[in-house]
């Protein structure tokens, strides 16, 4: 929830990996930009690491072609996924100051049309989470399996060219 905290923690991550398993160890990144604005992708230059492509894990939970359709379809559009269903009072309601001040409501969300969860799991609990988490913010419910989308892709990917 830091964006601007990630390609320090990144690299760190990178530097535990080379001295932990050795200098030539191949390394894959499966992090997103998520609001870096391109720091973490000038940190794995610099490494020489790569990454999933996309600028947020609800592109690649989705995938690519499906998050653009969706994104024209509606760009008023709050993604969930199984994480941040889970975590949604913390990181939503609280970290935005929503528990104390509902009426900041509209002022974050009056634009948003919908909340689409993409959901990774089959669980009931999460999907009643997010079906919650739409009526809580006032938007329509769409619930859509991905499973781990283009991450699962990218990730074999990357092993098979290890």
């Amino acid at each position: 929830m830091r964006p601007e905290r990630i390609a320090a923690a990144v690299s760190a991550k990178i530097d535990d990996a080379r001295r932990d398993y050795g200098l030539d160890t191949r390394i894959f990144v499966a992090y997103a930009d998520c609001g870096t604005g391109g720091t973490l992708d000038a940190v794995l230059a610099t490494a020489g690491v790569e990454r999933i492509d996309g600028a947020h894990c609800y592109e690649f939970y989705a995938g690519a072609a499906t998050y653009a359709a969706l994104q024209d379809a509606e760009p008023g559009t709050f993604y969930l996924t199984d994480f941040l269903a889970r975590q949604f009072e913390t990181l939503i309601i609280a970290g935005l100051g929503l528990d104390r001040h509902p009426e900041l409501r509209d002022a974050y969300f009056g634009n948003y049309r919908r909340l689409i969860y993409l959901a990774q799991s089959d669980d009931p609990d999460l999907t009643a989470r997010a079906q919650a988490a739409a009526d809580r913010l006032g938007l329509t419910f769409e619930r859509r399996q991905t499973g781990f989308g283009d991450l699962q892709t990218s990730v074999v990917t990357a092993a098979g060219a290890a």
